[in-house]
């Protein structure tokens, strides 16, 4: 198979990194494992963030996210280490990740966690006409 899973995180500059904006990400085939019966799991992963002075690679993160998915894990554990693991590498003034799992014994779970840069504070929101 020419492409595996892998736990390498990589980033680019930031080509504005004067400007707060936001990029989006829509993962919708994210799966890893039930750590209680080893059944699969799946979810679809939103991440937002204002990078600062690195973005995330778009295979990088798709060769991450592939990589969890014969790992057994919580949802909320499984959210923050992926939120973890993305500041860490890119060091963002801002960044969220929601993580929508599909529906198990009647259940939806969604997690949402966060991060923000210390001293970085949201600029206040446009509101037009």
């Amino acid at each position: 198979m020419p492409s595996q899973p892998s736990k390498a995180l990589e980033t680019f500059e930031n080509p504005q990194p004067e400007r707060d904006y936001t990029i989006r990400i829509r993962i919708p085939e994210f799966t890893c494992l039930c750590p209680k019966t080893g059944q699969p799991d799946f979810a679809t992963l939103h991440l937002e963030y204002i990078p600062d002075q690195h973005c995330v690679e778009l295979k990088a993160l798709k060769m991450y996210v592939w990589s969890f998915r014969d790992e057994g894990a919580f949802h909320e554990a499984v959210t923050n280490r992926i939120l973890d693991d993305l500041v860490a590498v890119t060091q963002p003034r801002f960044m969220r990740l929601t993580a929508d799992f599909n529906v198990r014994g009647g259940i939806y779970t969604a997690v949402v966690a966060e991060h923000r840069a210390p001293g970085w504070e949201a600029p206040a929101p446009v509101v037009l006409p």
